[in-house]
Parts: C-alpha cells; structure tokens; sequence
C-alpha cells in the first residue's frame, strides 16, 4: 500500500481566518487608523492629550505628534487644544473631530463586514479543496 505524497499523517483542514486593517492615508502618510481613533476617542474621553495617552500606555510625545499629524492633514483641525489657565491645559475634540470618529467606525464595520463575507468564500474553497 502507498501513502500519498502530502497527506499521509495530516489531520483535516481547519479554515484559516482572515484579518485585515484600515489605515487611510494622507499627504505625510498615515492619516486615519485604528490606534489614531481610539486616541481621539481617549481625548474625548478624559479631556487630555497627557490622560489619553497615559491611558494607551503612550508616550505623551508620540499622541501629540499623531494628533499634530491629523490636524495638520484635515482641512479643519479635530482637536483643539487649551493651554494653562486655572485648571491647566486640556483637549477636545471638534465638530470634525467626531465626524472622523464616526466615520471611520463606519468604515471599519463595513470592512469587517467584507472580511466576513470573504470568509465564506474561503471556507467553501478549503472545504471544496478537502473533497479532491
């Protein structure tokens, strides 16, 4: 009796998953991403770049250049900033700020979405793939 070259010993095919990011990019790169938006949210969150970025476990350097880094790129900032005062500085998001929230949200579940319906396609392959 001969074993088949490949497949003796292997155990059936379990189907692979799939994963996929969304970064949408501007004129210096990277404009919009997962990590920016959640750092946007954390701003919206505790009032602070400084808080946000302490809550990422990042560096408060490296939020402010990603925030810099959008602003620069949107036609109308997405964080206004307060310096000093009686309570000290602090951030908030703008009008456009939340529309990016938003719309990256959006983006990302209609990904998802893709992702999940190509899985099927995959699936039927692997398992049409199983058959031969």
């Amino acid at each position: 009796m001969t074993k088949k070259a490949g497949h003796a010993g292997v155990k059936k095919a379990t189907s692979p998953g799939l994963r996929g990011r969304i970064w949408i990019d501007g004129e210096e790169g990277t404009f919009l991403g997962y990590g920016r938006i959640i750092l946007l949210e954390r701003i919206r969150e505790h009032g602070s770049i400084t808080r946000a970025a302490k809550s990422m476990e990042m560096s408060y350097r490296h939020a402010w250049e990603l925030v810099d880094s959008m602003n620069r790129q949107s036609a109308r900032p997405f964080v206004e900033l307060a310096t000093g005062g009686k309570g000290g500085g602090g951030a908030r998001l703008t009008t456009d700020g939340e529309k990016a929230v938003r719309f990256f949200w959006k983006f990302y579940g209609d990904f998802q979405g893709f992702l999940d319906k190509e899985k099927k396609v995959l699936d039927k392959f692997m398992n049409d793939k199983e058959k031969t």
